[in-house]
């Protein structure tokens, strides 16, 4: 079996990356305030690939998804990843986590092996 590795820290560019994403959800302050957070967090927290899905309420997108395929392609020539930038949910208020960046490296991980831990930097809108 194929194992999924990792770098230490999240690329550069997934940061404007996660940015651009948050714009279409959040105002400019908020997704400047998580940016922040998301850069300043050094520790890693580990999820598994299928809980990651799950708290997103997000869909698992095919093999032959150009993206995943790429992702799939680095897995299984032993290149790192990157790790994920997660905005985390409000159980209460039904608010689902939001995968700000890495979508799809969680959906590479998954078809590799859906109890793969992956390194995952957390914010929180709250």
């Amino acid at each position: 079996m194929t194992t999924v590795t990792w770098l230490d820290a999240p690329q550069h560019h997934d940061y404007p990356a996660a940015a651009s994403y948050l714009t279409l959800i959040a105002g400019t302050d908020l997704v400047d305030h998580l940016i922040e957070e998301l850069r300043d967090s050094r520790n890693a927290a580990f999820f598994k690939a299928k809980d990651v899905l799950r708290a997103a309420r997000l869909a698992l997108l095919p093999v032959d998804n150009p993206h995943v395929s790429t992702d799939l392609r680095k897995i299984h020539e032993h290149k790192d990843l990157s790790p994920i930038l997660l905005v985390r949910g409000d159980l209460r208020l039904g608010i689902a986590l939001e995968i700000a960046d890495g979508y799809h490296r969680v959906c590479a991980s998954y078809h590799t092996d859906e109890n793969t831990d992956i390194p995952c930097r957390i914010a929180s809108a709250a």
